[in-house]
């Protein structure tokens, strides 16, 4: 908890100077850093794994391991003078204190388990760590924490049997000890979630997978009641960040943004453009969660920023394509929408991306994308542009390999160029910035002369509606130091709290020879106590910035804006020849081409194309490749 409330501090005084840090310090290319950051896993089921990843992961197995020993080693030490004082044999005892160390390890992976998923973490932000590429680490640890909490039921219901005990432990609430009913209330919330969390049902079933997710409430819940709060105490800082963040997220979803125009493209793909806050700065590859009432109250859908805060101060975008059934009521909705007679109601959350843009240290950045794996690169085209138009700082070269089903997806491309923020706008240069595009269609033989109706992109602006407000960071341009107020204040009020109960409500029962309070009741309180100095200080930081954020903002207003008359990507690319799918799958090849002492490889799209760009970058003779996957599929 100390580390996240001066992480914070940490981060808004020192986050530019930290950035330009490590862009000197790694410029140099070749660093222990960078070697420790290759991949090592490719194929399997951990996914694309690092040579950090990978000793941190086995370190973590070795804590288990020996706390597993440890445990074990002190219990089976007077294993026989219990058996004999309590009548059992001696194997039933093993069997009892290993289904005790069993839970007992559990909580050290659930101690972990809930930072990965805070997307507004200070703590994953100081180690260069975002909400989406830590998500595969609550995989891990929820694999691993299901696995020995499963094993420490399967123990205690096989020992229960086996002394003709079963029915009697099995509904046993204690009020003082371990109460056994509140414990399998919480197996079995976790049993539901980890089942429908495997790959085979999670994209299949991907909305049965996130609304079972939600019994991680009944899971903590119970879990408190079963172990008590002081044992809780291990999984308290983890989760006490994430009910902070989750809170935030809940208070910033309740807005409904100012959506002002829309792109719709032949190839069944939109791009949305917000108004957004001037004090909103984020740094591309960033995502945010989109929400549409007239689509789907409760579904929230992840997607990449396109747009660069840097050159579009006042917009923010997202690429959305029409892949599923969400998506594609949206690009129908769009699509027969007449342009400002519509006002189109959402909601959002984020921005969360990382906090400094690491690819800038790189002296050439190639990034290859499969589809709609190209949006979080469009983010960084458009603030490699922007920097280069200013010829403030020098700006790596940029190489986009992109490749798509067919021949219609090639208008993507068109969404490298944003739309201008008035009629007088100066276009790009695109001459300052060294970027060269190379797409490939996989699935089309030959290019076919497209209907200029059908190949041309429908742009649409929006009625507002003065309940409307732009984009903008929970907790205003501050953010970090309102969440390390947050975090410090909502812990202050907790500990006052509880201690006041404790004080003159727990003591007087305990202090009581005759009776002693219910240590259900007492983690009731503490969760209680949470609770409301959690809601009652995000809160209060929540509504002070909306309003000052509120009085610095200036209503939007629609304009008539003629389309960019930059010729755009996918009109220089329309006259070259296709490529057949060998010739694709061979492309990879060209990275062992690309000069450059600090080579940055960005990799996004489909699993196989990422594992054989990796499978390059980690080859012997690409010394000077780093490789970066960037993956949104959970």
């Amino acid at each position: 908890m100390f580390m996240a409330g001066l992480g914070c501090v940490y981060l808004h005084f020192h986050t530019n100077k930290l950035e330009n840090r490590v862009c000197d310090f790694c410029s140099k290319g070749g660093s222990m850093f960078d070697r420790w950051k290759r991949p090592v896993l490719i194929k399997g089921a951990l996914g694309i794994v690092t040579w950090t990843e990978l000793t941190f992961l086995l370190m973590f197995i070795a804590l288990l391991c020996w706390s597993i020993y440890s445990y074990l080693h002190a219990m089976f030490a007077p294993i026989r003078q219990e058996a004999a004082a309590e009548g059992l044999k001696v194997w039933e005892v093993k069997l009892s204190s290993l289904g005790l160390t069993l839970g007992l390890v559990g909580n050290i992976c659930l101690a972990f388990i809930f930072f990965p998923v805070t997307r507004g973490s200070s703590v994953l932000q100081l180690v260069g760590l975002t909400s989406e590429s830590s998500i595969k680490y609550h995989m891990w640890l929820g694999h691993m924490a299901m696995t020995l909490f499963t094993l420490h039921g399967l123990c205690f219901i096989t020992f229960w049997t086996e002394t003709k005990q079963l029915s009697k432990k099995m509904l046993k609430w204690d009020d003082l000890l371990v109460s056994n009913v509140a414990g399998e209330i919480a197996l079995t919330a976790g049993l539901v979630m980890w089942a429908t969390s495997f790959t085979c049902i999670r994209r299949k079933m991907f909305e049965l997978f996130f609304y079972t997710h939600y019994l991680y409430i009944v899971f903590v819940v119970f879990y408190v009641f079963h172990v008590g709060f002081s044992s809780a105490c291990t999984i308290l800082p983890g989760f006490y960040l994430f009910a902070i963040d989750r809170f935030l997220r809940l208070l910033q979803s309740q807005q409904k943004v100012c959506l002002v125009s829309a792109r719709v493209l032949p190839c069944r793909a939109v791009e949305l453009n917000f108004s957004k806050s001037p004090g909103l700065k984020y740094n591309p590859t960033s995502s945010m969660f989109i929400n549409i009432p007239s689509i789907s109250k409760l579904q929230w859908h992840p997607f990449s920023v396109t747009s660069s805060s840097k050159l579009e101060p006042d917009r923010i975008s997202v690429m959305i394509k029409g892949d599923g059934h969400w998506t594609n009521k949206l690009h129908q909705k769009l699509s027969s929408t007449s342009p400002r007679t519509t006002h189109l109601k959402a909601s959002i959350e984020g921005p969360y991306g990382p906090a400094s843009p690491d690819f800038m240290r790189h002296d050439t950045l190639v990034m290859v994308s499969g589809g709609s794996g190209i949006t979080p690169f469009i983010s960084i085209i458009r603030e490699i542009l922007s920097q280069s138009n200013t010829k403030t700082v020098k700006t790596p070269k940029l190489l986009l390999i992109c490749a798509f089903k067919h021949c219609v997806d090639l208008t993507i491309l068109d969404l490298i160029l944003p739309v201008p923020e008035s009629a007088n706008a100066a276009p790009l240069d695109f001459s300052c910035a060294e970027l060269r595009i190379e797409a490939f269609v996989t699935r089309d033989k030959e290019m076919k002369p497209e209907d200029e109706s059908s190949s041309q992109i429908q742009t649409l602006w929006f009625r507002q509606n003065g309940t409307d407000s732009p984009v903008a960071a929970a907790l205003g341009s501050n953010s970090w130091i309102w969440l390390g107020a947050i975090i410090s204040g909502s812990f202050v009020i907790y500990l006052v709290l509880i201690g006041l109960a404790t004080q003159y409500y727990i003591y007087p029962i305990d202090g009581n020879t005759n009776m002693r309070f219910s240590t259900p009741a007492k983690a009731a309180l503490n969760i209680l106590s949470i609770c409301v100095a959690v809601v009652v200080t995000a809160t209060v930081g929540f509504l002070w910035n909306n309003r000052r954020s509120s009085s610095q903002t200036t209503p939007v207003l629609n304009r008539a804006i003629p389309a960019p008359t930059t010729t755009s990507p996918a009109t220089l690319l329309s006259g070259g020849d296709s490529e057949s799918a060998e010739e694709v799958e061979s492309q990879p090849r060209i990275l062992l081409e690309v000069e450059g002492e600090s080579v940055g490889v960005l990799a996004s799209g489909p699993k196989k194309m990422r594992q054989r760009v990796a499978n390059y970058c980690q080859s012997s003779i690409a010394d000077n490749l780093h490789f970066h996957s960037i993956s949104f599929a959970w």
